[in-house]
């Protein structure tokens, strides 16, 4: 039985709204990315986004009913954009292994995701969370599952094996927040002199010294 006439066009031409209205939702996230990294969350107004992206304020609002949800889902997209940009960086390496090198470009490729320019607009959401409570409270479901999937992520290396499960989280998020407070830290007071050997004392510590602890406390 034959497609009635005309019915590849019209599945052709939703297609091609649907990429019309995903170009547009990616225009509003990255106006928004970017105000947020660059001007703040105070001064990232629906005007602000509208002004960037080329977008009416009843676009925005078409995809995005309040600037809230458009935090949170600008948020979402950093931290998808992250985990995209880290795969990336393990596959130029050719998979991650548990040895010396191996483990230092990783602690490498961390530190490049806390200092990307997409990742101050986390930061931003982060510090403007601390007194907005609304904020806040609609960031913090999102922040949940950035955890979780940084853990689950975490757990898939094979250094992972070499700690309890849990143990691995400590350690993991612990260099998370490292990371972070280096590249806030560097926004004011910069010490590259002392940023290749930090990674190289962590990444030594990893593969040498923290195993033979966590043996010693099983026992």
């Amino acid at each position: 039985m034959s497609a009635p006439a005309g019915a590849g066009v019209v599945r052709q031409q939703r297609r091609t709204q649907q990429e019309r209205r995903q170009e547009t939702i990616g225009r509003i996230l990255d106006a928004t990315i970017a105000s947020l990294a660059e001007s703040g969350y105070t001064a990232t107004t629906i005007g602000e986004v509208c002004r960037r992206s080329g977008v009416s304020s009843g676009g925005v609002f078409r995809h995005f009913p309040t600037r809230l949800d458009l935090m949170v889902a600008a948020a979402d997209t950093v931290r998808d954009r992250q985990f995209a940009g880290f795969r990336a960086g393990l596959e130029q390496l050719g998979g991650p292994d548990a040895t010396f090198e191996s483990v230092r470009h990783c602690l490498r490729l961390l530190r490049q995701a806390c200092r990307a320019p997409m990742n101050a607009a986390w930061y931003e959401l982060l510090g403007a969370a601390r007194t907005d409570a609304r904020l806040r409270e609609h960031l913090a479901p999102m922040a949940e599952r950035y955890h979780a999937q940084i853990a689950e992520f975490g757990r898939s290396l094979p250094l992972a094996a070499r700690f309890a499960p849990e143990e691995f989280d400590t350690i993991l998020f612990s260099l998370v927040h490292l990371f972070d407070g280096e590249a806030l830290t560097a926004t004011v007071h910069p010490q590259p002199e002392q940023e290749d050997p930090r990674v190289e004392m962590l990444a030594r510590l990893l593969v040498d010294v923290t195993p033979r602890i966590s043996s010693d406390n099983e026992q």
